[in-house]
């Protein structure tokens, strides 16, 4: 039976990866260049690919994490560590490089498929895996329902797609993409502190499994 706490935590998890896809990076400049380049047709079936690499990087997570664990219980609460420390790091780096400015013009070939260039800019970001990886060791208990693995793959490939979906949209329109580089500052360092302190309350709550 599904409780509330299951919602809860597949909810929390949902936020906190939707925070780090808001946050700028390699598939929010594909995105932004294509439909800036291209149209905003392209730039949606950019989105698309995104999440169909997302599906791979998640559903890799999720079922080769949780096959370790079955076989090594004792190596969860190491990887638990592993994991919060490697947040609190992504949340340095972003934090860090919270002011430099988004380049949406380069020498990018903007030619060619545009749900395949997706699919392999998230197929090609080891980070994407490590993310997931380092979020779902974090968060979720030793041993996770099918039923969980399913709606985490979903949750965290829908965020992708629409996110990068309205990034297409609207970037389209100069004084909205404008406005979005300007506020890139801000929402990094918003990012970078949000994902800073749950790495922290994370790595202070892994003592309990030692």
């Amino acid at each position: 039976m599904i409780s509330s706490s299951d919602l809860l935590l597949l909810a929390s998890i949902g936020a906190i990866q939707l925070l780090a896809v808001i946050s700028p990076g390699p598939s929010f400049l594909i995105t932004a260049r294509t439909a800036v380049a291209q149209s905003r047709n392209e730039g949606f079936k950019v989105a698309l690919g995104l999440g169909a690499g997302t599906v791979i990087w998640s559903s890799a997570a999720l079922l080769g994490l949780n096959a370790v664990f079955h076989a090594v219980p004792l190596l969860f609460i190491a990887m638990k560590v592993a994991g919060a420390l490697f947040l609190v790091w992504i949340a340095y780096q972003i934090f860090a490089h919270a002011a430099v400015p988004l380049q949406l013009q380069n020498e990018t070939d903007t030619r060619g498929n545009s749900f395949l260039k997706g699919f392999m800019t998230q197929i090609a970001n080891p980070k994407v895996a490590v993310f997931f990886g380092s979020i779902f060791l974090a968060m979720l208990p030793a041993q996770v329902p099918l039923w969980m693995i399913l709606s985490l793959i979903f949750i965290v490939s829908f965020n992708e797609v629409w996110w990068y979906t309205v990034v297409a949209l609207f970037f389209g329109s100069g004084p909205v993409r404008n406005f979005y580089l300007w506020a890139k500052v801000w929402i990094d360092r918003v990012t970078g502190l949000f994902l800073g302190g749950l790495g922290l309350r994370l790595l202070w709550s892994a003592r309990d499994g030692l």
